[in-house]
């Protein structure tokens, strides 16, 4: 039963993966810090990013081994999406049946959160592919049989909890997630012992990167502050989630073998202590992503295949041959339904940008021996991923490269050097982002550019495409 949640997702994330051939600027810090060498990342991550260290270096051997694509990039999100799906169809039959199971598996990969990081060349899908193996552990530990040996499956959730802090410390909200299950089918002394001891050895393992990371926190200051219209998705979601569970449990109310262990007791915490959790955070730092909680979207397909195994149920003894087609019926009219979404999420303009394709417009328009500029110097990124449609341009403003000082964008020149070096130039290339997402200039390398562009060069090309923009000046007599 399993398998055919998996296959569904799995079919999902390859439909369109390409995105017509443009990856955006998240994915392209994956694509640029996968291609350096083991040192290279290593010494990066003292200065940037240290949250995201183990998954630059898996991205690294995948990269090695396939080769750089849009579909090395992005095919780990979509196996580790699938085998999240495998995981709620195993917890739904366990907990609630056949059809909740293969309803919560069918819903994952719909839910529009999941769609965006199903083809994500980013952590969290495999954080939430972590985050339903630790669930299955745990909901076949409360289940276990008398005299079974049960200290490998709590190892294999110690590590696996790890493993997820290791690719973003925010999955340890998973944590009290799982401790609000254990509260809630008022689980042993021993189960709630050997929890501990194991989810404490997570949070130690995962504390050092913790620690280190906060002294990066600079990387996460665009995140604007908590606001009211931010809480309206969360609201929904958790509206969902709790019709769910009373669906659960009115379908489970009055049967002889109802258990404390439900889908409402797994799925419920699993959704709303990580999202309540992060805004909790919120109110300290900004920190409210929804990406950083993707996880919790494992708890809502739990929910969602229980309604729909309970509807199942209701409509059994009458009509046995309509429910039979109910969860087929119902996951095909989703894709129609979400058929404009589906088709948002897999094209170019789902993302901010796309470094590939302003990437060719730079090969179109150069000339060899012309300079080239970045504003901001994170723009520096197109020539990062796709370096030889950059060749032949001088990178006027760069000190250092990326990789040579152990950052992400490079270490430029002060503004002084930068003017006099533009000066010398007769032809310039400016990348930056297209004008309905750009900001003015605030770093004063970045006021030095604009300001000697605008007094001795005059535009004579300006070209805009998928959120970037690329203007050719000439020097003036």
């Amino acid at each position: 039963m399993w398998l055919v949640p998996l296959l569904w997702t799995l079919g999902l994330g390859l439909w369109g993966l390409s995105r017509q051939d443009s990856v955006w600027r998240d994915e392209a810090a994956t694509w640029q810090v996968a291609g350096r060498s083991p040192g290279e990342i290593w010494a990066m991550l003292g200065h940037v990013d240290a949250v995201h260290g183990l998954y630059y270096l898996l991205m690294h051997c995948l990269f090695e081994v396939f080769g750089a694509s849009t579909a090395t990039l992005r095919l780990p999100s979509v196996l580790a999406v699938s085998a999240a799906a495998a995981c709620v169809a195993l917890i739904g039959r366990r907990l609630a049946g056949f059809w909740a199971g293969l309803g919560g598996g069918l819903a994952l990969g719909l839910l529009p959160a999941v769609q965006f990081y199903l083809q994500e060349g980013r952590p969290y899908a495999l954080v939430a592919a972590g985050a339903g193996l630790a669930t299955l552990l745990l909901v076949s530990l409360l289940e276990r049989r008398p005299g079974r040996r049960t200290w490998p499956r709590w190892a294999a959730y110690g590590i696996t909890v790890l493993v997820c802090a290791l690719l973003n410390w925010l999955s340890l909200l998973v944590l009290p997630a799982h401790a609000a299950t254990l509260g809630w089918v008022r689980a042993g002394r021993g189960a709630w012992l050997r929890w501990a001891v194991y989810a404490s050895g997570a949070v130690a393992g995962a504390l050092p990167l913790i620690l280190f990371s906060r002294d990066q926190s600079d990387q996460v200051s665009w995140i604007p502050p908590l606001t009211w219209h931010m809480l309206i998705g969360p609201g929904i979601l958790l509206a969902i989630g709790g019709l769910g569970a009373w669906a659960d449990r009115s379908g489970r109310s009055g049967r002889p073998d109802c258990k404390a262990l439900s889908v409402a007791a797994v799925g419920l915490p699993l959704l709303a202590v990580p999202q309540l959790g992060l805004i909790g955070l919120s109110l300290v730092q900004p920190l409210f992503q929804d990406r950083y909680v993707l996880f919790s979207m494992v708890g809502l397909a739990l929910l969602i295949g229980a309604a729909l195994g309970t509807a199942v149920g209701a409509c059994a003894p009458r009509f046995p041959r309509a429910a039979d087609l109910l969860v087929p019926g119902v996951a095909g009219l989703s894709v129609l339904a979400l058929l404009p979404v589906e088709l948002d999420k897999r094209a170019p303009a789902s993302r901010i940008d796309d470094v590939l394709a302003v990437a060719a417009e730079v090969a179109g328009l150069k000339r060899d021996g012309d300079a080239v500029l970045f504003v901001p110097a994170a723009r520096r990124d197109t020539a990062l991923v796709s370096p030889g449609a950059f060749g032949g341009l001088a990178d006027v403003a760069l000190a250092a490269s990326p990789a040579a000082s152990a950052t992400l964008k490079g270490e430029e020149a002060d503004p002084a050097r930068i003017r006099a070096a533009l000066l010398g130039q007769r032809r310039v290339l400016l990348v930056t982002d297209a004008e309905k997402v750009a900001k003015p200039p605030s770093a004063e390398r970045d006021q030095a550019k604009a300001a000697v562009l605008r007094e001795h060069f005059a535009v004579v090309a300006d070209r805009q495409v998928r959120g970037r923009r690329v203007t050719v000046y000439e020097r003036r007599g």
